[in-house]
C-alpha cells in the first residue's frame, strides 16, 4: 500500500509556490509537509502534484492507497484514526476529506466510500499566509518530533541563553558564538552544519535548517524558518524562507514566505503593515482577484527564482510570481506576474534564455545542477503564466 500526500484541491490556493512543486513539498516549521508525515508514521509518502511536476516529483498511486491531506500536522489523535482505517473507508471533519483508502481517484466528490468522522482539534493549513501565521505552531511540533530521546551538541560558552537551554538543539556540525538565543517564546533548533555567526540576536522560535547561516549581527524574530542553505542577514520576522534563498544583508522581511532560489538585494525592504492599519488583502490566483486575509501584518510572498535588486521597497501585501527580476526605485505593484522584468516603472517579458541563466548559475553556486526537470518545469510555469503578463 502506498502513502499519497494530495493537495485535496488545494493547489492553486497556494500558487506561485506550488507552480514549481507539489503541495506537500512546501516548507513550514523545520520541515516539509512530505518529510513531517514520513517522520510521523515511519514510512515513505509520495507527493501528489500536476502531471508537468512528475518528472522532478515521481507520484504513482497502487491498486490500493492511503491518501492524506498534506497540509494537516499529523497529531496523535489524527495519526489513530488514519492508522485505523479499512480500505473502503475515508475519514471527514464534517464536510472536509481529511483521509481515506483505496483506490485512486482524481477528485474527492468522486470517492464513494464508508465516511468516518473526526471531532478532535485539527491543525489546518489552508491558505498561503497561513504558512507564516502558524509557523510557530508547525516549529513546536517539529522539535518535539525530532528531538526526542536524543541529545543536542554542546552550546558554546560565549553565547548568552535567555529563557529555557533545554529548548536549544544543536545537530552535528551546527556552530553558534557570541550570540544571543531567547527561547522564551517558543525553541530553537540549529541542523547540521548550520552557522549562527557571532553578534546574532534570536528570539524563538526559530528553525535554521541544514547548511543555512544567520550573518553576523542579525535580528531575527520568531517564528522563522529558513530552509537548507538559506542565508540571513539584518532584520527578520515571522518569515519563511524555503530553501536555498539569501536575504543577506540589511533590511527588513517581515511576516513572509519566499520560495527556493530568491535573492533579495542589500538593503531590500518589505512593509508588512499598511499605514491605515487596515488587513491586509492578497492576490489569489484561484479566485483571480485580491483575497482579505483577516491579517494586519502581511508582507511578501515570493515564488522560486525570483529576485529583487537593492533597496528594492515591496508593498504590504505584495505577491512575487516565479522568476521574477525586480529592480528600480520606487514601490512596484503588489502583485507581479511570473518572468516578469522591471520595477516600478514598468516590466518587460523576463525570456527563458537569460532567466535560465540566472538559475542555473546561482545553483551552482550551491552545488545543484539545472537539470532538464527543472528546465522543463519552468518552462511550462512560463507559458502558463502568460495571460498575467498581458
Amino acid at each position: 500500500m502506498k502513502i499519497i500526500l494530495a493537495d485535496f484541491g488545494l493547489h492553486s490556493e497556494f500558487l506561485p509556490f506550488t507552480y514549481t512543486k507539489p503541495l506537500a513539498e512546501l516548507r513550514m516549521g523545520i520541515l516539509t509537509f512530505r518529510e513531517r508525515w514520513e517522520k510521523a508514521l515511519g514510512k515513505k509518502c509520495e507527493s501528489w502534484g500536476p502531471e508537468y511536476l512528475k518528472g522532478k516529483y515521481p507520484c504513482a498511486p497502487d491498486s490500493e492507497n492511503l491518501v492524506l491531506r498534506a497540509t494537516l500536522l499529523p497529531t496523535p489523535a489524527l495519526l489513530d484514526k488514519i492508522k485505523g482505517l479499512n480500505r473502503g473507508e475515508a475519514l471527514y471533519q464534517e464536510d472536509q476529506l481529511l483521509a481515506y483508502r483505496g483506490e485512486w481517484v482524481d477528485h474527492s466528490d468522486s470517492l464513494k466510500l464508508t465516511k468516518r468522522d473526526f471531532e478532535e482539534e485539527l491543525i489546518w493549513i489552508q491558505k498561503p499566509w497561513d504558512l507564516f501565521s502558524k509557523n510557530g505552531t508547525a516549529i513546536e511540533y517539529d522539535y518535539e518530533l525530532l528531538t526526542a530521546g536524543r541529545s543536542s551538541q554542546r552550546l558554546s560558552f560565549t553565547n548568552t541563553v535567555l529563557g529555557d537551554s533545554n529548548l536549544i538543539f544543536l545537530e552535528e556540525g551546527a556552530e553558534v558564538e557570541c550570540s544571543i538565543l531567547n527561547t522564551k517564546n517558543g525553541p530553537i533548533y540549529i541542523g547540521s552544519e548550520a552557522k549562527i555567526m557571532e553578534g546574532s540576536i534570536v528570539r524563538g522560535g526559530l528553525a535554521l535548517c541544514e547548511g543555512a547561516q544567520l550573518k553576523i549581527g542579525s535580528k531575527i524574530y520568531g517564528p522563522s524558518t529558513f530552509g537548507p542553505y538559506c542565508k540571513v542577514g539584518g532584520e527578520v520576522n515571522n518569515a519563511i524562507l524555503m530553501g536555498y534563498s539569501n536575504k543577506g544583508h540589511e533590511g527588513f522581511l517581515g511576516n513572509s514566505v519566499l520560495g527556493e532560489w530568491c535573492n533579495l538585494g542589500a538593503d531590500t525592504n518589505t512593509s508588512n503593515l499598511k499605514n491605515n492599519y487596515a488587513p491586509v488583502r492578497l492576490w489569489d490566483y484561484a479566485s483571480g482577484r485580491f483575497a482579505h486575509t483577516g491579517l494586519q501584518f502581511c508582507g511578501l510572498m515570493m515564488g522560486d527564482h525570483s529576485k529583487a535588486g537593492i533597496n528594492t521597497m515591496f508593498n504590504t501585501g505584495t505577491v512575487v510570481g516565479v522568476s521574477a527580476n525586480i529592480f528600480g526605485s520606487g514601490f512596484p505593484r503588489n502583485f507581479i506576474p511570473s518572468f516578469s522584468w522591471g520595477g516600478a516603472s514598468g516590466y518587460t517579458e523576463y525570456k527563458t534564455n537569460k532567466a535560465f541563466e540566472t538559475a542555473e548559475a546561482m545553483m551552482a553556486r550551491r552545488g545543484v545542477e539545472f537539470d532538464e526537470n527543472e528546465r522543463a518545469i519552468l518552462e511550462t510555469v512560463f507559458g502558463m503564466t502568460a495571460p498575467y503578463r498581458t
